[in-house]
């Protein structure tokens, strides 16, 4: 079953080059060249400012407000002589929590 992966893609890489060296074709038989715009000059830049300005706007956060974001539980003083009564893991770690406690 591992190798499933590996045929599916060489098909793929066969279909992508059978399409190129023949061309698409449109099922209309109409000419599909009108109205395009190119992705290059337009999309790319696109999302280039849009990440940016995305980045920007983290680093901004991370920057002037660090802790806006945290678990009020983190900003209170450790005491390494008292155990908390109830230890909850975090969301991600209730499966092997639920296990461990299950086990006597």
């Amino acid at each position: 079953h591992f190798i499933l992966p590996f045929i599916i893609a060489g098909l793929t890489m066969m279909h992508l080059l059978f399409l190129h060296q023949t061309g698409s074709s449109n099922p209309t038989g109409l000419n599909p060249n009108t109205d395009k715009t190119p992705f290059h000059t337009y999309y790319t830049y696109k999302d280039v400012t849009g990440f940016i300005i995305l980045l920007l706007a983290l680093i901004i956060l991370s920057t002037f407000a660090p802790n806006l974001l945290g678990d009020p539980d983190n900003f209170t003083p450790a005491n390494p002589l008292v155990t908390p009564p109830h230890i909850k893991p975090e969301w991600y770690f209730l499966f092997a929590y639920a296990i461990l406690r299950s086990i006597p």
